[in-house]
């Protein structure tokens, strides 16, 4: 599935970020969408060559427009492996957290099912998933949330929306998403997500239910590749406890 070529806004750190780390962000997007451009342009003018009968320059167009398909689909994964170290370096979130700011949906789908998964198998019970509230995208349409909802339901976990509409609980142990009192943040600011805590919405299957008092997918490991290393960056290894500080 393609990506789509869209900014989610200006929101995509959770923190005021340098003028160089910004400008690198936009500069791999951009990059990516000039990019695509040039293949849609190679597209459209092999079609018309194929239309009129030139069917060695449509040949010659199309291919050149799959090279230009593949740069951008460089340049977005260089942009968004970026982002995924600026929002989630450990001095700006905890061991059980992962932020998804800055990311395009079918990113953020591919990120969070490798860290559900590399969680799991490291023996964590639960994770916050930072999402954002929507602030920056068209009509505030949160985006990311409906996505990692849907993620939760393919891999049978339930998750709750915390008192912070911009993140997400979620039980890796399949049990009911009852979120426990949250550790103490790093004390790097996080933008429009905020710290949330207090009682969260639940949801089994996507369905709302009841408030309740604060409290406290299994597929084969893939072969490890540089986003699994970041994500090893950021979840300790407990050893023989299965509780996550």
């Amino acid at each position: 599935m393609a990506i789509p070529l869209t900014r989610l806004g200006g929101g995509a750190f959770n923190h005021s970020p340098s003028n160089d780390a910004e400008a690198e962000y936009d500069r791999l997007r951009d990059l990516a969408r000039a990019e695509a451009a040039k293949r849609n342009s190679c597209f459209d003018r092999a079609h018309q060559a194929y239309e009129r009968g030139d069917g060695a320059e449509a040949k010659e167009l199309s291919n050149e427009g799959k090279r230009h398909a593949a740069k951008m689909d460089e340049y977005n994964r260089q942009a968004s492996e970026y982002i995924f170290r600026e929002n989630n370096a450990t001095d700006r979130v905890t061991d059980d957290t992962i932020d998804l700011h800055g990311q395009f949906v079918e990113e953020a789908e591919d990120i969070l099912e490798r860290r559900i998964r590399y969680a799991q198998q490291h023996g964590q019970t639960h994770l916050h998933v930072i999402v954002g509230k929507g602030n920056h995208s068209t009509d505030h349409v949160q985006k990311l949330k409906p996505r990692v909802e849907q993620v939760c339901r393919e891999l049978g976990l339930q998750y709750a929306t915390e008192e912070n509409a911009g993140r997400i609980y979620v039980n890796l142990q399949g049990g009911e998403a009852v979120m426990p009192p949250l550790p103490q943040q790093p004390s790097a600011q996080h933008g429009d997500h905020g710290h949330g805590g207090g009682q969260p919405q639940h949801h089994q299957g996507g369905r709302p239910q009841h408030h309740s008092q604060q409290q406290q997918h299994h597929q084969e490991q893939e072969q490890p590749d540089e986003l699994e290393r970041l994500l090893s960056k950021f979840v300790r290894k407990l050893g023989d406890c299965c509780v996550v500080m």
